[in-house]
Parts: C-alpha cells; sequence; structure tokens
C-alpha cells in the first residue's frame, strides 16, 4: 500500500515532553514543527497548544519522556544495491525506502562500489531522486572503486559542481585486490579534484576511500597529508574497523584533523575486524576526539570474505539497522548517549557540510527520532512528516 505524505500527515505538530538529546542533553522539552523544520524549542511549563485556524492540519503529540534524537545520517550505503563479486546472481538489489527510515535513517549517501561496470552514477542519481520523492533526504557520491572514475559529466570536479546531490567521491578503494591499484599520482589528483570541486560549492569536497585488507593500509593517504597542502579531511576512510592494525593506523588520522568512519557490521561478521561498538569503546579510551568519529551502515551492500588467494569464501550483506544496534550496543556498555548519537548526525553534518541537518535546534529540518525506556524506535519523522508512529510504518515506498 502507498501512504501519501501530503494527504495524511499534519505538516503543523507539537511534541510534548520528550527527553531532548540535540544531540546535547536538553532535558524535557517541547518541540514545534512546521513546515518541515523544527520551529521552536520550549519549556513545557511554558508552552500551550497553538490557537490555530480550524481548517490547518495540526496534531499534538504526547511523548511522555520518550528520548528525541536527530535522525540518523547514514554516510556509505549501496541504495541502487552492491555486490556482485560472484557473478551476476549476486548482485545485491536497490534498497528500500523503510529499510532506512524504519530504523531511524533520514538522511542516506549513495554509492557505487566493487561493481561500477553495470551500476554507474546515471543509475545511482536516479535512485536518489526516488528516495527524495518518497520522503527521505538522499545525496550521492560520484565514482566507485576504480580509476578512472564511474562519472556521468566525464570528470569528478564537474560531477559535484553540476550535479545538486553529489557531494565529493567515493567510495574510491585502495589497500584491496578488487581496487585499481591507483598510483599516489592518481590519488592525489583526485582528492585534489573533490578538494576544489568543494571550494566553489560548498559541498563536502572530501574523497571516501574503501580501505581493505591490504598490508598498505593507509599508506597513501599519509604520504599526501604529509607531502601536499590538501586538508586532512579531503582524506575520508571508512571499513576502518575491519582489522585492528587497520584501525589504529586510521586513529592517527584524527590528530591530523581528518574524520574516520566506522562500518556497523551486522552483528558476528566483524572478525578478524572489530565490532563497531568496540572501536567506539577504544576510541573513548584512548581519549581521541570523538567529533571526528563517523559511522555508517554499508547498507545494500555486499559483505563477501576472500581467502588469502582472492577466492569468495562466504557472503553478507550490510544492513542500515545496524546503525540503531550499534546505538543499543553502546548504552548498554555504558557509553553515553552524548557519545553514540553525535556519529550518527551531527559529526557526519559537519564532515558533509549538510546545512540544516544532524541536530535538532530552530530551523533546522524536522528529521527526528524517539525511543522507548528500552531504546527501541518507536517514532521515525523526516522532514516534518511521520514515517514510524507507534512502531508502525506510516510511509512505505512505492513498490513495498
Amino acid at each position: 500500500m502507498i501512504v501519501s505524505r501530503y494527504v495524511t500527515i499534519p505538516m503543523i505538530s507539537l511534541l510534548k515532553n520528550a527527553n531532548l538529546f540535540a544531540p546535547q542533553a536538553l532535558g524535557v522539552k517541547d518541540l514545534l514543527v512546521a513546515g518541515g523544520k523544527i520551529s521552536a524549542i520550549l519549556d513545557p511549563s511554558e508552552t500551550t497548544a497553538p490557537a490555530l485556524p480550524t481548517g490547518w492540519n495540526v496534531e499534538v503529540v504526547d511523548c511522555e519522556g520518550a528520548t528525541a534524537l536527530p535522525g540518523f545520517i547514514d554516510g556509505h550505503a549501496h541504495i541502487t544495491g552492491g555486490g556482485g563479486e560472484a557473478g551476476f546472481a549476486t548482485q545485491v538489489p536497490p534498497v528500500p525506502l523503510t529499510d532506512f527510515t524504519g530504523v531511524g535513517v533520514t538522511t542516506v549517501v549513495g554509492l557505487l562500489g566493487t561493481d561500477d561496470t553495470t551500476r554507474g552514477t546515471e543509475n545511482l542519481l536516479a535512485r536518489v531522486y526516488g528516495l527524495r520523492e518518497e520522503g527521505m533526504s538522499a545525496y550521492c557520491w560520484t565514482g566507485g572503486y576504480h580509476y578512472p572514475l564511474t562519472t556521468l559529466t566525464g570528470s569528478a570536479k564537474t560531477d559535484i559542481v553540476y550535479l545538486e546531490p553529489v557531494l565529493g567521491i567515493g567510495e574510491f578503494a585502495i589497500s584491496d585486490h578488487r581496487s585499481s591499484q591507483p598510483t599516489y599520482e592518481e590519488v592525489v589528483r583526485l582528492a585534489s579534484e573533490a578538494h576544489v570541486a568543494g571550494l566553489l560549492t560548498g559541498k563536502a569536497g572530501v574523497i571516501h576511500f574503501h580501505l581493505g585488507d591490504g598490508e598498505r593500509r593507509l599508506e597513501i593517504i599519509e604520504r599526501a597529508i604529509r607531502e601536499t597542502e590538501l586538508p586532512a579531511r579531503v582524506f575520508n576512510p571508512t571499513h576502518v574497523n575491519r582489522n585492528p592494525a587497520l584501525f589504529d593506523d586510521s586513529c592517527k588520522l584524527l590528530d591530523l584533523g581528518g574524520y574516520i568512519d566506522i562500518t556497523a557490521f551486522p552483528k558476528g561478521s566483524a572478525a578478524p575486524g572489530l565490532e563497531a561498538v568496540d572501536a567506539i569503546a577504544l576510541a573513548v579510551n584512548r581519549g581521541l576526539p570523538l567529533d571526528r568519529i563517523t559511522l555508517s551502515s554499508d547498507g545494500g551492500g555486499c559483505l563477501p570474505c576472500f581467502d588469502s588467494h582472492g577466492q569468495l569464501q562466504h557472503m553478507d550483506f550490510g544492513r542500515a539497522a545496524t546503525l540503531h544496534e550499534t546505538l543499543q550496543a553502546a548504552l548498554q556498555m555504558g557509553l553515553g548517549m552524548e557519545i553514540i548519537a553525535p556519529m550518527l548526525s551531527t559529526n557526519v553534518a559537519n564532515l558533509l557540510r549538510l546545512k540544516g541537518k544532524g541536530r535538532i535546534a530552530c530551523g533546522y529540518d524536522a528529521d527526528l527520532v524517539l525511543l522507548n525506556a528500552n531504546n527501541e524506535i518507536t517514532d521515525v519523522m523526516a522532514k516534518g512528516h511521520w514515517h514510524k508512529r507507534n512502531g508502525m510504518t506510516v510511509i512505505r515506498g512505492t513498490f513495498e
């Protein structure tokens, strides 16, 4: 069943008595949502239901102390489907809307991976526009694993400059047998294109690196930061928790002003690497700058395991639900909400320069996740429209 968000959902909502993490703890507050934006954050003792004409579609929701967080921003998801490393039949299908919104993701950044041959920037952009039409915020990277890049306009720079949803380059593979084995000069040239395009547009302008299990790990990135004038933030590695040595090397980038992206692998599939929650705990224990750590799902992506000869041993695939699972695991471990929530929202928005995203603040998009006392997701709002309400799906994708 297709549910129209324009017909059934009020455009003005007063959310009362929400325990607000914005993502900093603000205590119990009331939120006024209008026109898809946070219009006011109010003290409950001072709030009354707005006196508006009866013809206006207004709702008042008592959150009864539920925890309210900014909607999750998943900066790394294969929205058109990933995979294909074991033949055409292993291509993962496109990810439907509710696989994101149902688990708290209100903004997603899509990308191409190993298969940047049968999949291209054209259908990636089309899926971005489709998810937008269905009610969530969506963006993408240009390129994929390989050099030369898969682009739409002929270069990464012009893709970023002329295609509004394109934020940077990614996921570009290094230290992986599936990469194009790029040279140092090729990597620096791409990073320069991304950086300059970011300056011209105000976009992220970063190159988002897939890291494999190769022994070279971050050598190219470390050299580029050391030998060029490019800012460290331009070089953004993901999957940094796929093995302990890679995680240790990646943490050094934080001291240089860079960001790192931890992957929330499905539970039990991270070995020999670190579960996302364990990597976060290590970062806390080491006193690392947590405001430059992000968390993504690799949703829709194939998670293959290869032997030393490059032969596929078994395969799983990423799911956006692992972001919420990691949040729950972090809270159970004793890590505070103010530690984990920014990695799913504010930190991502800062890196990607997403205006109006990543915070619960006046003038920001009304992207909200409500949690009950067991930290289960009960309600999800994207741009002022309920996608999930009282545990039930309100808006489904066109073909769901």
